[in-house]
């Protein structure tokens, strides 16, 4: 894909249906980690996708240095594999 002179880019079709991008309606870019996100400005699907990431990333955050520093990967490997 290219982009013009102007900084445009088209959208493919089948894209802008999936996510529900219509003639005239408006976006929301981003740049998370890097990388330049494309999202509709009323998407409710994009609005509970990110909440619930938002919570995910949360709950990951408290979980940060719980676990047992001590237990080596086979050790892991193998309390995991015996449930």
């Amino acid at each position: 894909m290219r982009v013009t002179s102007k900084g445009q880019v088209t959208i493919p079709r089948d894209l802008r249906e999936l996510v529900g991008i219509e003639p005239n309606s408006e976006v929301i870019f981003g740049l998370e980690g890097g990388v330049i996100t494309l999202t509709p400005k009323h998407g409710t699907t994009a609005d509970a996708d990110r909440a619930r990431l938002d919570r995910f990333i949360a709950t990951l955050e408290e979980l940060g240095g719980t676990g047992d520093q001590a237990i080596d990967a086979d050790e892991l490997m193998r309390i995991t594999r015996d449930r």
